[in-house]
């Protein structure tokens, strides 16, 4: 299991990246293993304003459907289209070419959004094991 240590996380298993005020998210490698064989990643119009805690879309593996909650609140700016004729990114490439959103935010917000660490993540995958 792949865990970067410039990105941050939440309890829920996605991943943001932070580059001043954009936010770029995905799932973990930890969830899209757990999710196995991704079909299709209901995307968010660009535009739309996301509250903290809401769902942003959903993933569809052949195991189960998931929920993507926003852990900050944002606009949608940008989505990966890419995941639209190939889900499957989400599968080989977790944090690079198979994220799913970018929000712009207010940076102020990420201190007070419940975050974790990578060495706070990897200890929440390992009571998960």
């Amino acid at each position: 299991m792949e865990v970067r240590s410039e990105l941050l996380y939440t309890e829920e298993h996605e991943w943001m990246r932070i580059d001043g005020n954009i936010c770029t998210m995905g799932i973990t490698d930890f969830a899209q293993d757990a999710l196995t064989d991704i079909v299709y990643v209901e995307l968010p119009e660009i535009g739309t304003i996301i509250e903290s805690g809401e769902v942003i879309g959903n993933i569809e593996s052949v195991k189960a459907v998931s929920e993507l909650y926003s852990p900050i609140t944002g606009e949608v700016v940008d989505i990966n289209r890419s995941l639209e004729e190939e889900p499957e990114l989400i599968n080989t490439e977790p944090y690079d070419n198979g994220w799913i959103v970018k929000l712009q935010i207010d940076p102020g917000e990420v201190n007070s959004a419940s975050l974790l660490t990578e060495e706070a993540y990897l200890k929440l995958t390992e009571k998960a094991d």
